[in-house]
């Protein structure tokens, strides 16, 4: 992936804390989880239980060793069976699940057969990069695959003793680890399982993974197609095709996207000057920004400032 479009596709999110659950669960059980802005991880310890995202999708099983990530904390069931007609909302299990927090959770009848490893990753929801939230909804690595990734591998098999650990800089250390996790199974997933969706197939091109981290690195630059196009490799005419097919928009639009994001970001800091931001973000007149600025957000920039003051 030249020049690391992950990374660049990753920074604006600035995860920031977690919430991590270990939970033992046996006989009959299932836990409905609702749409949550954070990448949520599933780590099988033993047994196996089965995720549904109740549309009419078939089940997924997870057994012991697989890891299951979804990314943007997509809604989705998990249960001791296929065809579990039943679960508890997740808020009746978990009432509290405060960033930097841990829990451990016992749910359904005895023997707790199943163990796994939850995780919450926390991130800026209004920071998200188009492209971020046309990744598959969930990502599956199975046991096989992850003990081909050493590092990976590696760090999933600590955590299970390392959050129960209780010495110094321990929730930093775990903070960071499933930190590593997360990211490591998203390099996975495009070194291996690029078929699951047109944007893993985007940040794996050469060409077009070359124009992203243009767009996302160095957004302010007086981009044109044509010379996206350059950056790529590619011909104009072949670039903004292949481009399209892949990222579900054009450069000039996604482009646009990643400015005003930016632009979102340094609006709710107070310290630059309102007049200083279309600048900074690739505009050339304050005009052209307020416009994009309000057609993308139904709002001005000093407004949607303004809004982010404490009453």
């Amino acid at each position: 992936m030249p020049d690391d479009v992950l990374s660049e596709l990753l920074r604006p999110l600035r995860l920031s804390d977690i919430f991590y659950s270990r939970w033992q669960a046996g006989g009959e059980w299932g836990v409905q989880g609702e749409d949550d802005s954070c990448a949520v991880l599933h780590y099988m310890l033993s047994s196996e239980c089965f995720v549904d995202f109740r549309d009419g999708s078939p089940p997924i099983r997870l057994g012991a060793g697989d890891l299951a990530v979804f990314p943007y904390g997509t809604a989705h069931t998990f249960a001791n069976r296929p065809d579990a007609v039943s679960a508890r909302p997740l808020t009746s299990v978990l009432p509290e699940r405060t960033p930097g927090s841990s829990d451990v959770v016992t749910i359904g009848g005895e023997p707790s057969d199943t163990e796994m490893l939850c995780a919450s990753l926390h991130y800026d929801g209004t920071a998200e990069p188009a492209l971020y939230r046309a990744l598959p909804r969930v990502i599956v690595l199975r046991r096989d695959v992850l003990t081909e990734e050493p590092l990976l591998h590696g760090t999933l098999r600590s955590l299970d003793s390392e959050i129960a650990r209780t010495s110094p800089g321990s929730g930093l250390v775990v903070l960071r680890a499933f930190e590593m996790v997360f990211v490591l199974a998203l390099r996975t997933a495009l070194e291996r399982l690029t078929e699951l969706s047109p944007a893993l197939q985007a940040l794996r091109h050469p060409g077009i993974s070359a124009s992203l981290v243009a767009i996302y690195r160095d957004y302010a630059r007086p981009w044109t197609v044509e010379t996206l196009a350059r950056e790529a490799g590619m011909s104009r005419s072949v670039f903004s095709e292949t481009f399209r097919a892949l990222v579900g928009d054009s450069p000039a639009r996604h482009l646009t996207a990643r400015r005003l994001q930016e632009a979102r970001a340094l609006l709710s800091d107070g310290s630059v000057a309102l007049c200083d931001i279309p600048a900074r973000v690739g505009y050339q007149s304050n005009v052209g920004f307020h416009l994009a600025f309000r057609r993308a957000f139904d709002t001005t920039p000093g407004a949607y400032r303004q809004a982010l003051k404490p009453a």
